[in-house]
């Protein structure tokens, strides 16, 4: 474990656990040993990592989250208090499922909102917004956290950052605001 990060005193942080530098982990939370925590993140009150998650650099976990094995976020994340992951299609009580675990892929910038339900097995694309229950795309957001308004051409800019973003395939390109797309 890397000594340069910040734990309250009743989170549990299993060793083996890896936490990046700048990290913060709050209050009753607890991360398993399997887990890889990122740089400068922040680890809200009551957060439940599991196994093999992996969370890249800056990622904001608010409160009540757990993130069960499966589930991988890229950098700058932004998951929403009281959201919930799966990592089984059909879980059962009596019948054991670890060997079906489904991966959970969260590209960089995505943003997940309060109270959504991340159903296993789906990869939520580069700075997409999500929202519900289950949750499903409304959008997408720039860097900067703005939603984007596409014209007929698949081109959109950001109101604070002027980066353009192009939409080619149901995937969101980004460039920097001198360029052109």
């Amino acid at each position: 474990m890397n000594a340069n990060f910040f734990a309250h005193p009743t989170a549990v942080i299993d060793e083996g656990c890896r936490i990046g530098a700048g990290t913060k982990v709050w209050h009753f939370s607890h991360l398993m040993a399997g887990a890889v925590i990122g740089e400068n993140c922040l680890i809200g009150q009551n957060v439940f990592v599991a196994d093999q998650v992996q969370i890249g650099n800056n990622v904001k976990v608010q409160n009540n989250v757990s993130l069960y094995e499966g589930v991988i976020c890229e950098d700058d994340v932004f998951i929403g208090p009281s959201v919930v992951f799966t990592n089984v299609i059909n879980p059962r009580s009596a019948v054991s499922r670890k060997g079906q675990y489904k991966k959970t892929i969260i590209k960089k910038g995505a943003t997940i909102g309060a109270n959504a339900t991340i159903v296993c097995g789906n990869e939520i694309e580069k700075y997409a917004l999500v929202i519900g229950n289950p949750a499903r795309q409304t959008g997408w957001v720039s860097e900067y956290g703005h939603a984007l308004q596409f014209d007929g051409d698949g081109k959109a800019v950001c109101c604070e950052s002027g980066a353009i973003y192009q939409l080619q395939d149901g995937r969101m390109l980004r460039f920097p605001s001198n360029s052109k797309p």
